[in-house]
């Protein structure tokens, strides 16, 4: 994993670089899968909502939140 990580960060010069946050964005999803669940659950219930006073704001937080607490300290050690 590593080394498929610094070939994404490091490319030659006449190259984009290209955000290692992403990938590893992508390689944490399946460790969400509960939060991701939930907020699917209260996308549903939501649809149902003539109102629009109900939303899923907290369950969207909890999914990002469960990814970024996977990708930070991956991304982290590489910028040190």
């Amino acid at each position: 994993m590593l080394s498929l990580f610094l070939l994404l960060f490091y490319l030659r010069a006449d190259e984009e670089p290209v955000d290692p946050k992403k990938y590893l964005e992508e390689r944490c999803k399946p460790q969400c899968v509960k939060p991701l669940y939930e907020y699917e659950k209260c996308i549903k219930r939501v649809e149902a909502d003539d109102t629009g006073h109900k939303h899923c704001t907290g369950q969207y937080f909890d999914y990002w939140s469960c990814i970024d607490k996977c990708v930070a300290p991956k991304l982290f050690e590489k910028l040190k």
